[in-house]
């Protein structure tokens, strides 16, 4: 509700009450348990409702906060329902998709569960940051210019979410391959987390990062549908997408084990996006303009020099492994910046300016 009054700041901030309720059961609670996980279950609930607590006073200061009803039989009830069930699906397709991966691991090497999770949890962090925060933003604009009748205007902000998210995905993506080794080998080498975990992890996050533009441009294709109330048409494409990564998991687990798995997940988020798009330029709501493509064109010779910049200065495996924690952390933080630095500096030389990325949400 607050998202579509244009009110991002409260739902953006409101997960950080999640996470300190985690980790205060996991400080307070779970040591008097004799269960301690059930601790952590106790956190996640009173997470859960502070986060709800949390947005009451801003509801009621928008002038939209109502008194709960029972009205399950109301028009508007049936419709957001009828609405909202296969919209659920179409959300859920990469965690159903990775239920399949984790669950073809467990057949497979020791430890494969482990790293698939391990690298899928780096994939994440970028997908949530970008991905997931830009079509929050976009779909209520973009429901907005649907009830307007605002066809220009949806298909600009449509672009505009487009050339947000290859913005800031194009860099993540390489970035996570680029780095994979020492991401992991600073956030998970220690205790069980062997070297060669790392190494083998490493695998998995390559072809999942291979696949992160995909993911982060379905997060912004499919608000192009639901802010039409089509809720079907991504399942379809989502059901399609399910079972092409069954037939590839089947193909590639043979042959590479579970770095298979993970290039499946990677292709079937390509074949994902590539059905929501095709739909999108179909139904003529939008076509990616020649302005768009040449911004990613540039984004794409940015990304390649900030890689250039980054093995340039990466240090041999056999060298971090002898460094401390603090020095491995040092590290990687000067060669993210190292990168940063190059990526925002050659798309400034190529012509990138702040007004390829004015914000088509108004």
């Amino acid at each position: 509700i607050l998202n579509t009054l244009g009110k991002f700041a409260v739902s953006s901030f409101t997960p950080v009450f999640l996470n300190v309720m985690i980790i205060l059961a996991a400080w307070c609670i779970s040591p008097q348990m004799s269960q301690p996980e059930i601790g952590l279950a106790i956190g996640v609930f009173l997470g859960g409702l502070v986060q709800f607590l949390f947005q009451i006073p801003f509801l009621i200061k928008a002038g939209v906060m109502v008194k709960p009803k029972w009205g399950w039989r109301d028009p508007g009830v049936v419709k957001i329902r009828t609405l909202m069930i296969p919209a659920l699906f179409g959300v859920s397709v990469s965690q159903i998709n990775l239920l399949f991966d984790t669950f073809i691991a467990s057949f497979l090497q020791t430890g494969s569960i482990s790293w698939l999770y391990y690298s899928d949890r780096l994939l994440e962090f970028p997908l949530g940051l970008f991905g997931i925060a830009i079509a929050t933003v976009i779909l209520p604009a973009l429901s907005r210019k649907h009830v307007d009748s605002q066809s220009e205007g949806f298909a600009h902000t449509m672009d505009w979410g487009v050339r947000m998210v290859t913005l800031l995905g194009i860099p993540a993506m390489l970035g996570l391959m680029a780095l994979a080794k020492p991401m992991l080998m600073v956030l998970f080498m220690r205790g069980e987390f062997s070297p060669q975990d790392v190494h083998q992890a490493s695998l998995s996050l390559l072809a999942y990062a291979s696949g992160l533009l995909n993911f982060m441009l379905i997060k912004v294709l499919a608000p192009g549908y639901y802010s039409r109330q089509d809720t079907k048409t991504p399942v379809k494409y989502g059901i399609i997408a399910m079972v092409t990564n069954m037939v590839f998991n089947a193909i590639f687990a043979y042959f590479y084990g579970y770095v298979g798995l993970a290039i499946a997940t990677a292709l079937s988020a390509f074949v994902n996006m590539a059905l929501l798009y095709r739909g999108l330029h179909i139904a003529g709501v939008y076509q990616i303009t020649k302005r768009t493509v040449f911004f990613i064109i540039r984004l794409v010779i940015a990304g390649a020099a900030m890689v250039a910049a980054i093995l340039w200065q990466l240090e041999d495996m056999s060298v971090w492994l002898e460094w401390s924690f603090a020095h491995r952390s040092g590290m990687l933080g000067m060669l993210i910046g190292l990168g940063a630095a190059v990526y925002l500096a050659v798309l400034f030389l190529t012509g990138v300016r702040l007004k390829d990325l004015k914000a088509g949400t108004d």
